[in-house]
């Protein structure tokens, strides 16, 4: 089909079809890249990756930084931990942001302009680190993953973007139908309005879980016992405990812990992003907004 159509286009549109995928290719190289170099920087000779020799393919296979990582036995508890997080921290979001977004689209509630005002504020002012604390402290979350939870239940950004589609791209027509079939406003959010929402929550739970899986910073400041760390915080403490001991003892010792040290900061990089890689193909195929096609009947 596409070398038919291509046989069918004027040279001029050739030109310029063979130039926007070259363009398109590069720019697919250019991110790639980067991520396929950390994976066999990861497994090869710090030796080489230090010289600049590691460019296509690893050399001098080594696998001491993933060894360091994994040997650590609370790399499995920050696992558990951090996908326990993540699964639970993105079910209050969607609990909290698509209910929200939807009420905020529709035209009957009153004063929704004037909510909207009041939330897109937050995303500008704030009450700070302190006063966070303190919140979280008296209402007895110190300690526990609702503290990584429920401050950030929702996302302003994410709660806008989720409204503007309900309000823009369900047409109003559906509920117009709805309601003189009798529907109620209930029965039409959750059998209509979320399943022809599947594109923009599937965008939503990508955001959610990426941002729940990457944190590290909130459970510094509110987790203490070492069994609840996510797995962010083991890996870093592995990184700072690894930096830490590479400045004692001679200079071959001290040569070697440097290597390993270098080694450790890619095998981290995979070790961390490797699940979210694995998930996010399954999440992509809700990207397209092509649900909506035949949903109105003429």
């Amino acid at each position: 089909m596409f070398s038919q159509d291509f046989q069918r286009q004027s040279t001029g549109d050739k030109i310029f079809d063979i130039i926007n995928h070259l363009i398109l290719f590069l720019v697919l190289l250019l991110v790639l890249y980067p991520l396929y170099f950390i994976v066999i920087a990861s497994v090869s000779d710090p030796n080489a990756v230090s010289a600049g020799k590691v460019w296509l393919a690893p050399k001098g296979l080594n696998i001491k930084g993933y060894h360091a990582i994994f040997e650590n036995q609370d790399i499995w508890s920050g696992y558990k931990n951090t996908i326990l997080y993540t699964t639970i921290g993105t079910m209050v979001n969607l609990a909290f942001t698509v209910p929200a977004a939807y009420g905020l689209a529709r035209k009957e509630l009153v004063g929704r302009n004037i909510f909207m005002g009041m939330i897109t504020f937050t995303m500008f002012f704030g009450g700070g680190l302190i006063p966070t604390f303190l919140l979280v402290s008296k209402l007895g979350m110190n300690n526990t993953m609702w503290a990584l939870i429920f401050p950030n239940a929702i996302s302003v950004y994410n709660l806008i973007v989720t409204r503007n589609y309900f309000a823009y791209s369900i047409p109003e027509e559906l509920h117009e139908a709805a309601e003189v079939d009798g529907c109620s406003e209930g029965k039409y959010f959750f059998k209509i309005a979320v399943p022809l929402g599947k594109p923009i929550i599937g965008v939503i739970v990508l955001m959610y879980a990426v941002a729940h899986w990457n944190s590290y910073f909130n459970a510094l400041i509110y987790i203490r016992d070492r069994h609840r760390f996510p797995l962010q915080v083991i890996l870093r403490e592995i990184l700072i405990q690894q930096e830490a001991s590479s400045g004692f003892g001679d200079a071959a010792s001290v040569i070697e812990q440097q290597k390993l040290a270098d080694m450790l900061k890619y095998g981290v990089i995979i070790v961390s992003t490797l699940p979210i890689l694995c998930v996010y193909p399954f999440i992509q195929k809700y990207f397209t907004t092509g649900l909506m096609m035949g949903s109105i009947k003429g």
